[in-house]
């Protein structure tokens, strides 16, 4: 029976920590999930053992919340996908025990907090970047909880998420060392620690809401938004339609709600140019002018909508690491963009930065090229998207307004889209497909994730998405007038324009900068410093007793 404890505390915690992530309702659990790999470390002294033990609950954790990433043409990249994060994910854990050993339990304690930090950090960064599973997203179905994210960001969420395992921990092992103590006695001389842990971010969070309700400002501008759901087939209708017979179904739908109030008409992710068109055309392009024609009736209104366009360089020099080179010799990249498109010349370009690894991006295929050829087969484009910069935000030049687009896998990069906003944008704009993942949690958990963009900038969102679900979210993180999934809908709206810049705006993850500080600091003093100060005690011993 005891060899089968190890195994049943991985899976338990594996169970804790998918039955807390949204969209189910026990976000709870997350407090007591990694209680078990605490209990583990402590139980488990062969090291090879314990990173077996938490590998199995990373692993089940990964494919429990996240299996629907292999819902693609080939399953066997989800499968990849979740096996690789949680490799990643053991590291940290790793670091805990390590240092642990060397320094003790405290130093472990905070180990693992800065470790798994920095992990976050890393994941958020490089190309194989997979971000879904970050702790702090946990709390996406409970705004209220978190309303302090203007401040932290998402990272405080997970510094909150694992203290408060360690502290509860803390609690039962103390308990279990003073067995001859009454636990009225234990709990009244620790169990403050964990019970100030967990209520005093819910307090925050609550005097922050009774402080936004009494806020009556009256120099709010207020603008009018209509979002088209067209709930077409990505994987086949989108690219059997012309682009004529494309717009004119947009345009179609957009009148349904277009009014001369309406500031801006939003399509959702690649809605044009499925199969491309050339950057320097746009404006001769029949869609654009269709769009223009459209707009003369409604002289206020813009169109903001995803397209996937083309680039050419002229000049080698100019060509970016993702450039493909044509059978004449051309170099040209292939941008997964959003337009701005309103009745002046002037179509406003924005490309994607933050990449799908494996469907728009195939990780560092700058060093292996022939690998460009699996993104068609991961549900992506053949060859890597290119990353060359187009604008940054959104200028409407008529109110004075700038708006952040943000592009599907985007919106789950919460500093990335903070620094969007530090350009002054008012307003967050997002387009996306969501179709690709069928009905899952896919879709559900990637609307939840903008409700902390939106606590974390205090700006209205207007999300478009091709098959659902559309809606609009305002600066406390409530979802309003959402569409159904996999229906055809149009909805409009109001969204408040910001103006405030949050502390998380301003200074971005700065939790996560310093625990690559204190990350680095560790690595050296233990791997280093220690050894170096052991020697130097073993020397003085041999030097005493000769």
């Amino acid at each position: 029976m005891r060899k089968l404890i190890p195994p049943a505390l991985s899976i338990l915690s594996a169970l804790f920590l998918w039955a807390a992530w949204p969209t189910s309702p026990l976000t709870f659990l997350i407090f007591i999930a990694f209680i078990p790999l605490l209990m583990l470390a402590d139980r488990v002294k062969n090291p090879l053992a314990f990173f077996g033990c938490a590998y199995l609950a990373l692993v089940l954790w990964n494919v429990l919340t996240t299996w629907w990433v292999g819902n693609t043409p080939i399953p066997v990249s989800g499968a990849l996908a979740n096996i690789a994060n949680a490799l990643l994910m053991s590291i940290p854990w790793l670091g805990y025990r390590s240092v642990r050993e060397k320094l003790g339990r405290r130093m472990g304690y905070f180990a693992l907090v800065v470790f798994w930090i920095t992990f976050e950090h890393i994941h958020l960064r490089w190309e194989l970047s997979w971000p879904w599973l970050t702790l702090g997203n946990v709390f996406a179905l409970y705004p209220d909880w978190v309303q302090w994210y203007d401040v932290t960001g998402a990272m405080g969420g997970t510094l909150w998420v694992l203290v408060a395992n360690i502290s509860l921990y803390e609690l039962g092992r103390k308990r279990q060392e003073m067995k001859t103590l009454p636990g009225g006695f234990i709990l009244w001389k620790e169990g403050w620690k964990p019970l100030a842990v967990l209520a005093i971010p819910l307090l925050i969070s609550g005097l922050k809401i009774l402080s936004f309700s009494s806020d009556n400002a009256k120099d709010k501008t207020e603008v009018d938004v209509v979002i088209v759901q067209p709930n077409i087939d990505p994987y086949n209708e989108k690219f059997e339609s012309t682009g004529e017979e494309a717009v004119n179904k947009f345009l179609q739908l957009s009148a349904q709600k277009t009014n001369t109030n309406t500031r801006y008409i939003i399509w959702p992710e690649t809605a044009l140019f499925t199969r491309g068109a050339w950057e320097h055309e746009l404006n001769d392009r029949p869609e654009i002018q269709t769009v223009r024609s459209f707009l003369l009736q409604y002289p206020n209104a813009s169109v903001i909508t995803g397209a996937v366009t083309l680039k050419r360089y002229n000049n080698p020099r100019e060509a970016s690491q993702t450039a493909r080179k044509s059978q004449s010799g051309e170099l040209w990249d292939a941008f997964n963009s959003a337009l701005l498109i309103d009745t002046s010349f002037n179509v406003q370009v924005y490309h994607k930065f933050k990449m799908v690894p494996g469907v728009e991006i195939i990780p560092y295929s700058r060093y292996f090229k022939f690998m460009e050829n699996w993104a068609m087969d991961m549900g992506g484009i053949s060859g890597s998207y290119g990353r060359t910069p187009g604008v940054e935000v959104f200028n409407d030049q008529a109110i004075k307004n700038k708006l952040v687009p943000i592009i599907c896998y985007e919106s789950i990069y919460g500093e990335f889209v903070a620094r969007k906003v530090q350009l002054g944008a008012n307003l967050i704009v997002i387009t996306t497909n969501d179709g690709w993942w069928g009905e899952t949690q896919g879709y559900k958990q990637h609307l939840e994730y903008g409700r902390l963009r939106a606590i974390e900038t205090r700006r209205w969102i207007a999300r478009c998405a091709n098959t659902g679900v559309s809606c609009f979210i305002d600066t406390y993180g409530n979802i309003i007038a959402p569409t159904e999934y996999w229906k055809e809908a149009v909805i409009d709206g109001k969204v408040t324009l910001g103006h405030e810049m949050t502390f998380y705006v301003k200074y971005g993850d700065y939790i996560s900068k310093a625990a690559i500080i204190f990350s680095i600091l560790l690595l050296v003093y233990t791997s280093i410093i220690l050894r170096f100060i052991r020697r130097q005690n073993v020397e003085r011993i041999k030097q005493r007793k000769s």
